[in-house]
């Protein structure tokens, strides 16, 4: 098949460079303008355009797919179909009708549960122990098409969003195969995704990183996960801003954010405690709990606090 292909961020590499690969033809990429990035504001381009122009492939990057010279350029290629995965913005309808086979999106969750922009983190968030990859067919709305194919995994216990967002990535690298060769041989039938399970996520902000002790530690310890790698869960350790990267749950109780054990670390909850494993105190660099500990008192019973991270 005679490939587009739309993406833009790290999570849509793996399936450009699967489709590459394969028997296929990536004829050209669509992704987003480069964008200042870091503290020196240094003009940065998309991990996807990176990679397609490794493997010799024309990028487009258009402020906006609603005018008339992307739809030139796509209809020029003649796809037969156009894959997308994070690519980030609104395709029109007369985009999502240009290809012979549709458009079809890699979506980073089972659908129609987490439709939106951040359903890998909102899995983490919420303990979730299942989620997965979704080819879908688009339309118009939000990640309503008719779902192709989908790819389950497991979530493990202690796993970040971080560490999922890589694991389906590459999921979706091969999901998007299987799909492109069954709509090609006539062996899929579209399947329209039940309304009534739908549940949407919105973007991730740094609104959510400060922990609350008195929730449970099954959610301060989802929170950890589903915030790293960014924008990572925060607290107040010994009167210092720390971003605190990993822990892991424990059995034993107390009142809310009280040390129950200094080496390891371990901060009781509104249900059972959390053992805090790795840290990063403002200005420093990431380090162990017990790294951080060895310079600084903290008794037990002490109380390790919620407080805005600055």
């Amino acid at each position: 098949m005679k490939i587009i292909y739309m993406g833009t961020p790290d999570f849509a590499v793996p399936a450009l460079k699967a489709l590459a690969s394969s028997e296929h033809e990536v004829c050209a990429v669509f992704t987003q303008p480069d964008k200042p990035r870091g503290r020196k504001m240094i003009l940065t381009p998309p991990d996807v355009k990176v990679c397609a122009q490794s493997l010799g492939i024309p990028v487009y990057q258009p402020e906006s797919m609603k005018n008339s010279d992307a739809l030139g350029i796509i209809n020029q290629y003649n796809p037969d179909v156009i894959v997308v995965a994070a690519y980030g913005k609104i395709l029109p309808k007369a985009v999502l009708d240009a290809p012979k086979f549709g458009c079809v999106n890699i979506h980073g969750s089972l659908l129609p549960k987490y439709r939106g922009a951040a359903p890998i983190q909102q899995s983490v968030l919420n303990g979730d122990k299942v989620t997965g990859i979704t080819t879908m067919l688009m339309d118009v709305g939000l990640d309503t098409g008719d779902i192709l194919l989908t790819e389950e995994t497991e979530i493990g216990e202690n796993e970040t969003s971080g560490e999922l967002f890589d694991r389906l990535a590459v999921l979706g690298g091969e999901l998007i195969l299987k799909t492109l060769s069954a709509l090609e041989k006539g062996e899929i039938t579209p399947k329209k995704q039940d309304e009534s399970l739908a549940t949407h996520t919105s973007k991730i902000d740094k609104s959510l990183c400060p922990i609350d002790f008195s929730k449970s530690a099954f959610e301060v310890h989802n929170k950890v996960r589903g915030l790293n790698p960014w924008p990572v869960a925060t607290t107040k350790i010994c009167g210092k801003n720390v971003k605190v990267y990993s822990t892991r749950l424990c059995p034993k109780c107390g009142k809310s954010g009280e040390v129950l054990s200094s080496k390891p670390l371990v901060v009781a909850c509104g249900e059972k405690s959390i053992e805090i494993l790795e840290i990063q105190p403002e200005g420093k660099k990431r380090m162990t709990a017990d790294a951080f500990l060895a310079g600084h008192k903290l008794e037990i019973g002490d109380i390790v606090g919620q407080e805005d991270f600055i």
